[in-house]
């Protein structure tokens, strides 16, 4: 090895040195992802909470990181049930067994920005004001409370309620918004309880209150828990971990290898050293590789010919057969589900992976049982086969 060669190593030793030590003492930036998950103690977390709840309800806590839809099937369950996120997105099929959840005399927790539910006639709009400067502030209502003022000095929504059903629906909670004079200019209901059946339904429009950041604010603790000894400490709580923002979604193995700084490090160092070894073993020893042509792929032109011949033969049904063997693979392969018993749970898991609805995808599966009992079918059929398939996919 020359001396210039040296030199080049020497340098390339060096700048990755001195990367990794600039990274090292490098300040670590906050981190204001609106995460919500009970795991992570970044400012918008909820480990603060999830910690303290074992106090607040000394029964019992319990994690649920399965839907709600299929979490309630089990109708034995009875507590509270507490979703807290930034947005929760709850279907019609969720929101009907959280309602037969409250009828059997549980509750259910909501605290998300912004929520219009129907069912239980409730509206949210965001707050205006035509002040200069504007001061926020979260109360309870009831004087057992002492009417205290609660700040965050945090940008946030500051969503209402709008519609209420005044003879089931308590107000329990106000947004107040003062002036630079300190003047009250607004005050709109943020926290509610709604009666529904035997149970309760308890909504709050301001799911900051519970993170990390407001929990350890002055005596901030202090409304979160007023607002959480509405529920009843003697049952159940379910803490739901699966409309959570921040859950952990690991698509990869590299994803997972870079979440952390240590890992992420030991990769970047093991790159280098690979690196040194190439640069090495290269002046050692090299040789001419040969080209080597690849073998040309007949796979297009066989498939060609096979179609061709059965749709030359208008064996319909045989094409179908394989479209529809094709298909369950797709299923398989592609959604990680098992085929070999399709049924309600069957058709309720794919529509909710694929993105398709419960009813299309039923009349798609009751097609295919109709072709598959046949011995044989038209043109026309195979066609309206191929394409309800291909409109499933494209969903």
């Amino acid at each position: 090895m020359d001396k210039k060669v040296k030199i080049y190593i020497a340098i390339l030793v060096l700048v990755g040195l001195g990367i990794v030590f600039l990274e090292g003492s490098k300040p670590k930036q906050i981190n204001w992802f609106p995460s919500y998950a009970a795991k992570h103690k970044i400012p918008y977390g909820t480990y603060v909470l999830r910690t303290e709840l074992n106090t607040l309800f000394p029964e019992k806590i319990e994690d649920i990181r399965l839907q709600p839809y299929l979490f309630l099937k089990d109708t034995t369950h009875r507590g509270s049930y507490l979703f807290i996120n930034n947005y929760i997105n709850i279907g019609k099929e969720e929101l009907d067994e959280l309602l037969e959840f409250t009828e059997r005399g549980n509750d259910v927790f909501i605290a998300s920005s912004g929520m219009d539910i129907d069912t239980l006639q409730v509206h949210t709009k965001g707050a205006y004001t035509s002040a200069f400067e504007e001061n926020t502030y979260q109360k309870l209502v009831n004087p057992a409370f002492r009417n205290k003022e609660f700040v965050f000095d945090r940008e946030f929504g500051k969503d209402y309620f709008t519609e209420v059903d005044t003879l089931q629906t308590t107000v329990l909670g106000e947004l107040v918004i003062k002036d630079e004079k300190d003047s009250i200019v607004k005050t709109a209901p943020n926290f509610i309880k709604v009666k529904h059946g035997e149970g309760n339904f308890y909504l709050h429009t301001f799911p900051e209150a519970f993170t990390n950041y407001n929990m350890l604010l002055e005596d901030n603790n202090e409304y979160v828990s007023s607002v959480l000894s509405y529920l009843n400490d003697e049952e159940t709580v379910y803490w739901d971990a699966y409309y959570k923002t921040g859950k952990s979604r690991f698509t990869s193995p590299m994803q997972y290898l870079l979440s952390t700084d240590s890992l992420k490090w030991a990769y970047y160092i093991g790159l280098i050293g690979v690196l040194f070894f190439i640069i090495f073993k290269g002046k050692r020893n090299q040789r001419i590789i040969p080209v080597i042509t690849p073998l040309k792929n007949q796979t297009l032109a066989f498939t060609r010919t096979i179609a061709n011949m059965y749709y030359e033969k208008s064996e319909h049904k045989n094409i179908a057969q394989h479209k529809i063997d094709y298909f369950l693979e797709y299923i398989r392969t592609q959604y990680r589900m098992s085929t070999l018993n399709i049924n309600e749970d069957f058709y309720t898991n794919l529509a909710s992976r694929s993105g398709n609805t419960l009813e299309d995808v039923k009349a798609l599966f009751a097609n295919i049982a109709s072709i598959q009992q046949k011995e044989h079918i038209t043109k026309e059929e195979l066609i309206a086969l191929n394409k309800a398939i291909e409109a499933f996919k494209a969903t």
